[in-house]
């Protein structure tokens, strides 16, 4: 088990990091959200062991996570961190990045194991291919297999698919996080993307201002809805008071766009603002007397269309 507990850093004056706390078993898969400045990418780096903690401890099983100054050389043996500069060597090949931290003893087993995670990041086209030559794509599917190369018990991975184009991102995703269940690896990612969070999370953990606010599964998570910053991690949400929604207590309520539907006659009547188009539907942006609001509908409405609105049953 990893165990962040109580948690502190800052790097000035302000605290980045704020009495975090808590548990990941082994094996599970975590995703770290929050908003840009959030402390998510710190957060990767002090459990690892890249910084000083200024309070709390972190421990895998027995075993305690310790920073620069108990270090000569910083980060944790049992831990690979993908940072988001990739840190390869620009001026040796794909599979000598791949192999780095190989061991040379037994080299059939070595180009054996670089054959295999070539395969699994689709990069095989590019063994012999210095890394300077390659795309910000390539290389970051570089980078992911070399943290992979040696099973660490634990992976960090800093916004790990942001470099990929979406051809090619939805496989590779699945590739990596069920070749890391597999082995039993444990897996934290800090990301933006919400198909790293909601497909392949155990548990999904919330920062804000360097606070956790949220700690639950995937699902729980985006079906509770008690929180703004939390739901709005997960795209466009609606804050609309009940009464509009035709109950008679007055409170607010958070509704994603997909969860409205047009109706013919209801309390909600908006006015038509702009129509996105989203492949399967069109994501409707409209006023209505408290502001503005999305919802979610097949055909494509004119601009100053009014109609009315009510939650799906």
């Amino acid at each position: 088990m990893l165990l962040v507990s109580n948690v502190s850093f800052s790097y000035k004056c302000d605290k980045t990091l704020c009495k975090v706390t808590f548990s990941i078993k082994k094996g599970q898969h975590v995703s770290i959200l929050g908003e840009s400045g959030s402390g998510k990418s710190t957060l990767l780096k002090v459990i690892y062991g890249l910084e000083d903690l200024n309070e709390g401890e972190i421990f895998w099983n027995e075993t305690v996570v310790l920073g620069p100054k108990f270090n000569l050389v910083p980060g944790m043996s049992f831990m690979k961190y993908l940072a988001q500069d990739f840190d390869l060597m620009p001026y040796i090949t794909v599979s000598e990045n791949i192999g780095k931290f190989l061991s040379n003893f037994y080299p059939e087993n070595k180009q054996e194991r670089i054959k295999e995670l070539l395969q699994l990041v689709e990069m095989t086209a590019f063994s012999d291919v210095k890394v300077k030559y390659l795309s910000g794509g390539q290389m970051q599917r570089v980078a992911i297999a070399r943290v992979l190369a040696l099973e660490p018990e634990i992976l960090l991975f800093d916004e790990p698919f942001s470099h990929i184009d979406n051809s090619r991102k939805n496989n590779l995703r699945r590739s990596v996080f069920n070749y890391a269940k597999e082995k039993g690896v444990t897996c934290i990612v800090a990301t933006h993307d919400m198909d790293d969070a909601l497909s392949f999370s155990d548990k999904i953990i919330v920062l804000k201002n360097g606070k956790v606010i949220a700690e639950e599964t995937p699902d729980t998570l985006f079906n509770s809805k008690d929180n703004v910053d939390v739901a709005k991690l997960f795209g466009d949400i609606n804050v609309i008071d009940s009464v509009f929604l035709g109950e008679l207590i007055n409170n607010k309520q958070l509704i994603y766009p997909f969860e409205l539907e047009i109706t013919e006659q209801s309390k909600l009547r908006i006015e038509v603002l702009n129509s996105y188009y989203k492949g399967r539907n069109y994501l409707i942006e409209a006023k209505y007397d408290e502001g503005i609001l999305f919802f979610e509908n097949v055909n494509k409405l004119a601009r100053g269309e009014q109609v009315f609105l009510k939650l799906k049953d």
